[in-house]
C-alpha cells in the first residue's frame, strides 16, 4: 500500500485519482483549502505550516493539481489568478519537501499540453515540438519554472501535461455532450482544428503506471496516440449519442457566445496536435486510444 497526498484533489482530475487509488488499497489524502472529509488537510497554498507539512514526511507520491480553472474569460485579474495560484503552491511544495527528514519518494505536478504551439500538421511531443506564443503557453513555462526551482535531490519528479481529460463527472466530456443533445453538435470554428484528449481512466492508469516506473521522470504528455479533428469529433459524439444532426458553430458565433459565458474562444479553436511519446517509448498501453472506446464506455 502506497501513501498519495493529492495538492488541489476535490476536482474532477482529483476525484478520479481518489477514486482510482482508494479502490486499488492506497491510502489517499487531500490537500485542500475547504476540508470536509476526514483524509482532507488544510493548507492555503502559499504558506509553510506544519500541519500540512508533516504529511510529506516519509510519503510515498506527491501529486499536486492545484490551479484556477483556466475556463474564463483571460481578464488581466484572471490571468494573475491563474498564474499565480499555480506558481505559489508548486514553489511552496518544493520548500516543504526541502525542510523533509524523508521527503517523497516521487513529487509529480501538473502543467498543460497548451504549451505547445498552435498546430495543424506537425505532432508535438516532448522530445520535438514548437512552444507557442499565447497566455497558456506563458502559464505553463512559468509553471514548469516553478516546479524546477527547488532541486529536491532525494525526489523523483515528473511533469503531467495535460489536454483534455474526458470523464463522465465533469471535464470537457459534459459541456460536448450537452451541446450535442441540444443538436449543436456540429464542427466548432473551421472543425480542422487538432483535439489531443484521454480518456478519464487512462488518465489515472497513465499516473499509477509512471509511479511504479522508478525511472520515468520530467515532462509526459497525457493524451492518446492519435489526435483528432474537431470536425471528426463532433461527428463521433452525434453518432454515439444518436444525434442525427448537429449545427456547426462558426468562428463569429463562438466569439460571441465566449463573450457572454465569460471564456476564451481559444479553449476551442487552438489547435493542440499533441502525442504522448515518451508514455508510449515507456510501454504504457491506452485502454482507450480511440474516441468511439472512450465514448461508448462514458455515455450511459
Amino acid at each position: 500500500m502506497k501513501t498519495i497526498l493529492i495538492a488541489g484533489g476535490t476536482g474532477f482530475i482529483g476525484q478520479t485519482l481518489e477514486k482510482h487509488f482508494t479502490n486499488k488499497g492506497h491510502q489517499v489524502k487531500i490537500l485542500s483549502r475547504h476540508p470536509s472529509r476526514e483524509n482532507e488537510i488544510y493548507w492555503n497554498a502559499k504558506d509553510l505550516e506544519d500541519s500540512w507539512v508533516s504529511h510529506l514526511e516519509n510519503l510515498d507520491v506527491l501529486i499536486n493539481l492545484t490551479g484556477k480553472n483556466i475556463n474564463c474569460k483571460f481578464t488581466e485579474k484572471n490571468k494573475e489568478l491563474i498564474t499565480k495560484s499555480r506558481i505559489d503552491s508548486t514553489k511552496i511544495l518544493g520548500k516543504a519537501i526541502d525542510t523533509c527528514q524523508n521527503p517523497p519518494k516521487l513529487w509529480m505536478n501538473s502543467s498543460t499540453t497548451s504549451l505547445y504551439k498552435d498546430s495543424f500538421d506537425t505532432e508535438m511531443s516532448e522530445e520535438n515540438h514548437e512552444i507557442g506564443n499565447d497566455f497558456e503557453k506563458e502559464v505553463a513555462e512559468v509553471w514548469e519554472e516553478a516546479f524546477y526551482a527547488s532541486e529536491n535531490p532525494k525526489t523523483r519528479k515528473i511533469i503531467i501535461r495535460t489536454s483534455l481529460v474526458f470523464g463522465k463527472g465533469d471535464g470537457a466530456f459534459v459541456p460536448l455532450k450537452k451541446l450535442t443533445q441540444f443538436g449543436l453538435g456540429g464542427k466548432q470554428g473551421s472543425g480542422k482544428q487538432k483535439v489531443s484528449w484521454i480518456h478519464q481512466t487512462d488518465f489515472a492508469r497513465a499516473i499509477e503506471f509512471l509511479m511504479n516506473k522508478e525511472d520515468a521522470s520530467g515532462p509526459f504528455n497525457f493524451c492518446v496516440p492519435n489526435p483528432i479533428s474537431n470536425n471528426y469529433m463532433m461527428e463521433a459524439f452525434r453518432k454515439a449519442i444518436g444525434i442525427p444532426f448537429g449545427l456547426p458553430s462558426p468562428e463569429f458565433i463562438l466569439k460571441i457566445g465566449a463573450y457572454f459565458i465569460q471564456t476564451e474562444p481559444e479553449l476551442i479553436l487552438k489547435s493542440r496536435n499533441v502525442i504522448p511519446k515518451k508514455l508510449l517509448d515507456s510501454g504504457f498501453e491506452f485502454q482507450y486510444s480511440t474516441i468511439e472506446a472512450a465514448l461508448k464506455d462514458l455515455i450511459d
